[in-house]
């Protein structure tokens, strides 16, 4: 006979084991759902971040813009921070181990009373640049303007309380000329930067690294400088290198310059990272050397891009203010510099590094002068130009606009000259300076130019009429 009592206690029994088991097996679906949601979400926002990284397709104002930026070929790059006062460079915090809490001092006393961005960019201009690319925060993490973000700039922090960003863009749009901004993205000063491969002997503490702090900080100024200035032409950044023999550490550049295009879509990105460009880039950048040269060992293996290219380069050894750095370039030499840049399709920009007060060098402003008065006769054979049709030699480069091929003859002991193109697109030659005739005689492969002498000079130009 069976026992009805004991049944019903076994079968409640068999309902709670199963509810514990369904209950059990429920939390382990929904402990996995949720797992396999995030990691979704995760593996969604990264495809996002891969496919817009793969189809940044720059808009229609950025793509003219690259095209003015090929157009206007020389810029004035301006290195000047507190670092200026101690007279030693730009990178004197870092090569003289200064303690970061004693560094900020220099701000103190940073009065640059003979300031006046009017004077600078006037002066900038009648040189013949198009464009000034002013470091509004260097690897000292100083902010040359007014930010929310820190106190730790000129406005703030110094007895001037002036923003020369401000004065800056005001003097810009008055002359006509572009203004560009460089932002370095490695900081000596602040704890929560990711500590590279600089900057270790600072006094700096190692346990408040805060990689998304640091991130969402440069975002924020980045913003500010994109939103208070007006139209900017460019953001020239600089700094990846200190993490560069980290293979696993992420600027997270993508979100970075979706940022910028998204703030204003002309404004060209830049990145003195040393190498191949990345997607999102506008612009290529090469430091010291024209493109294809490495003489100054950054380039290594970088490839030349199809996008615009700038080379940028100092008129003497150091990029900021050095009180004992004389060694400062002819200006013979800086304007062959210029031309060899835009016979290899690129822009010069070349550096000034202010004195502590505000003021230029002398020799930087002598040597600014001699380039504006060349640029005035023979500018028209550098603005608006693309490199020529036949590749840079030893004697030379070529700029070309339209149907006009200018041959500039930089080193040349001789009355002949070859040029590789087909005598048949030749159409004439003369001297570019006094427009005599330059004979034109059909060579092996291409044309020899018969000149009326030996060059001479700091660039002889052949004007070319093609057919």
């Amino acid at each position: 006979m069976t026992d009805v009592a004991g049944q019903a206690d076994e079968e409640s029994d068999g309902d709670r084991r199963r509810f514990a088991q369904y209950h059990f097996a429920v939390n382990n679906i929904l402990h996995i759902y949720n797992r396999m949601k995030k990691l979704s979400l995760f593996v969604i926002s990264l495809v996002i971040c891969m496919v817009g990284l793969a189809q940044y397709r720059p808009a229609k104002e950025n793509l003219n813009a690259r095209k003015q930026f090929q157009n206007n070929k020389f810029g004035i790059f301006i290195h000047w921070g507190i670092y200026s006062m101690l007279g030693d460079g730009e990178w004197v915090m870092n090569n003289k181990h200064i303690n970061h809490e004693e560094y900020t001092h220099l701000a103190d006393g940073f009065c640059p009373s003979k300031f006046n961005a009017d004077e600078w960019v006037k002066a900038f201009k009648a040189a013949g640049a198009r464009y000034i690319t002013f470091t509004t925060r260097h690897h000292d993490g100083f902010s040359m303007f007014t930010t929310a973000e820190s106190n730790y700039n000129i406005v703030d922090g110094t007895p001037y309380g002036k923003d020369v960003v401000k004065a800056l863009a005001e003097a810009c749009r008055k002359h006509d000329i572009g203004l560009h901004l460089y932002y370095s993205h490695l900081d000596w000063q602040r704890l929560d930067y990711p500590l590279g491969r600089t900057g270790l002997k600072l006094g700096r503490p190692t346990d408040r690294q805060d990689w998304e702090s640091y991130f969402s900080f440069m975002n924020r100024q980045l913003t500010e400088l994109l939103t208070n200035y007006g139209k900017i032409d460019c953001i020239w950044f600089d700094g990846w290198w200190d993490h560069d023999q980290d293979p696993s550490f992420d600027w997270h550049l993508p979100e970075q310059y979706a940022l910028i295009h998204k703030l204003q879509p002309a404004c060209l990105i830049g990145n003195n990272h040393h190498g191949a460009v990345n997607q999102g880039e506008d612009i290529q950048m090469f430091e010291q050397d024209l493109p294809g040269q490495n003489t100054y060992g950054l380039q290594g293996d970088a490839s030349i891009s199809e996008l615009p290219l700038e080379t940028c380069l100092t008129m003497n050894g150091d990029w900021g203010y050095s009180i004992t750095d004389k060694k400062y370039k002819s200006t013979e030499k800086l304007i062959q510099m210029l031309v060899g840049a835009a016979g290899r399709n690129a822009n010069l920009l070349l550096n000034v590094g202010p004195r502590p007060d505000g003021q230029i060098p002398v020799e930087a402003l002598e040597r600014l002068k001699g380039i504006g008065e060349w640029m005035k006769v023979n500018g028209e054979t550098i603005y608006d130009t693309r490199g020529g049709m036949v590749a840079p030699r030893d004697w030379g480069v070529t700029t070309q606009k339209g149907d006009t091929l200018y041959v500039h003859i930089l080193n040349l002991a001789d009355k002949a000259l070859f040029l590789s193109v087909a005598a048949k697109s030749v159409a004439k030659a003369r001297m570019f300076a006094d427009k005599k005739p330059v004979g034109v005689v059909k060579a092996n492969d291409g044309v020899l130019l018969q000149l009326p002498a030996v060059p001479t000079g700091v660039d002889t130009i052949v004007e070319v009429q093609l057919k």
